[in-house]
């Protein structure tokens, strides 16, 4: 008891004697370098939208929260980096990263990283790594948590093969997800030798003109979710194979186990394999995936595989919505619809899809309106020009598409309020709801995809015209 309440006595401190440091060509500190010598455990730094030039930091301090205000702080530092290794050096523990733009970083070692991360636990949340020879970089700590969420990685690496969009060493957990990593130089999207990885949600691609290794790669196996990616391999990668698990042995031997479940991985090489792993891995389930274009669907040998559910064939006969533009949804045709198997647990973690992938590095929720799920990344959602959700008591949202009022009628007395989302999850618009017909004022929304939700949990995709 004494040592809590030493605790709660410490955290009330740091809060009380926190400090807000305000950064920008009109503020007393005009670079992120002035005030990262300054800041004490638990301050915040907020730093102005704008473009920062040759400029990089090291930051010591504990529970640090750094910020870009008023849109992206651009971090662009001209080939420089701290001590030889990142445009932001985080030394110190549980830190925020959001809204920071890094890019140009480079040294001798030919790893320069946007972000090098040296402490425990960090949260990098709407930030954007570009031309950096490794996007974000980190070594040994098995004790460290790392989130990267909401993201874009794009043209990270040196080229030779060995830096990467992003580079997690040997940490306990990473969870990378809602984010868009692309066309990395010639090394990996995401490599990550973390103990637990959780992937989910995300946007891999290379397109026409992408020329990296691996979309995936967890080279000592350990614990893999990978749920609901939207993952595609263009012609020009560097290598054959899309998803590697242990392929530099499975020394992550806390919970050898891989999860590979509703993900779109695409083909647009001529050859190779959609999952990699040595021979004798122990267990693997990959349930409810389209696997789509030339290669085997898995390279080596599992002890235990669990497998159903996926769709495996062509591009062409998938039906998707506008493969040539990278357009994965599926058609209302497609023969990959409804076909897909109870997802499971990986221990106490739910594996059934709750979210869907959408651009740029952000999320929608994933509604299934027609009774069963599809394989892949996104669910095909029935429009009609009236349309009912709910297998009982729920509701009936017409005309949709709508312009100007919709109308929910509602035979759920335990619905009480009506929510309307847009297309990335905000909230824009809610009222109260009352068994009959309750009317919702759209007219001041943008044209475009809107979801209907209620406080009971049903939902409905609907278009504003």
């Amino acid at each position: 008891m004494r040592k809590i309440a030493l605790l709660l006595l410490s955290a009330i401190s740091i809060q009380a004697s926190a400090t807000t440091w305000l950064v920008g060509p009109t503020q007393t500190y005009t670079m992120p370098s002035d005030v990262s010598a300054l800041v004490q455990n638990g301050d915040t730094v907020l730093i102005d939208a704008g473009l920062y030039e040759s400029d990089v930091a090291k930051w010591t301090a504990d529970d640090l929260v750094i910020k870009g205000v008023g849109g992206m702080a651009q971090l662009f530092s001209n080939g420089l980096v701290h001590s030889g290794k990142g445009i932001w050096l985080i030394q110190g523990d549980n830190t925020l990263v959001e809204n920071i733009e890094f890019a140009e970083a480079a040294c001798v070692d030919q790893n320069g990283a946007g972000i090098r991360q040296e402490g425990t636990d960090l949260t990098v949340r709407n930030c954007y790594f570009h031309d950096n020879e490794n996007g974000i970089l980190c070594g040994v700590d098995a004790n460290s948590d790392i989130t990267i969420e909401y993201s874009e990685f794009y043209n990270n690496g040196y080229g030779d093969g060995y830096s990467h969009n992003l580079y997690i060493g040997h940490i306990n957990s990473l969870t990378f997800q809602y984010n868009y990593t692309h066309h990395a130089d010639i090394g990996h999207e995401l490599k990550s030798r973390a103990a637990n990885n959780y992937i989910l949600y995300n946007r891999f691609g290379e397109e026409a003109t992408g020329t990296a290794s691996r979309s995936i790669d967890l080279p000592n196996g350990g614990l893999a979710i990978i749920v609901g990616n939207v993952i595609e391999q263009g012609p020009n990668s560097d290598n054959s194979n899309i998803i590697g698990y242990g392929m530099e042995g499975t020394s992550n031997t806390s919970d050898t186990a891989m999860y590979v479940i509703n993900n779109t991985l695409v083909n647009n090489k001529t050859m190779g394999s959609f999952i990699q792993v040595p021979n004798g891995t122990a267990y693997c389930s990959i349930k409810n995936n389209i696997f789509a274009g030339p290669g085997t669907v898995l390279s080596g040998s599992i002890t235990t595989l669990d497998s159903a559910g996926n769709f495996v064939t062509t591009i062409a006969n998938v039906s998707f919505v506008n493969a040539p533009a990278y357009n994965f949804h599926l058609q209302m045709n497609s023969p990959a619809r409804n076909i897909a198997v109870p997802c499971g647990m990986a221990g106490t973690f739910s594996l059934e899809p709750v979210n869907e992938y959408v651009d740029t590095a952000q999320k929608i929720f994933r509604f299934m309106n027609d009774g069963a799920m599809d394989p892949g990344a996104f669910e095909y959602i029935i429009e009609t020009s009236v349309a009912t959700v709910g297998v009982a008591n729920g509701f009936i949202v017409y005309p949709n598409p709508a312009s100007g009022v919709l109308n929910v009628l509602t035979t759920d007395a335990t619905i009480k309020e009506l929510r309307l989302y847009d297309n990335i999850g905000k909230l824009v618009a809610t009222q109260a709801a009352t068994v009959g017909v309750t009317k919702l004022n759209i007219s001041n929304l943008s044209p475009g995809i809107y979801w209907l939700s209620s406080d009971n949990g049903v939902g409905q995709k609907v278009v504003v015209r």
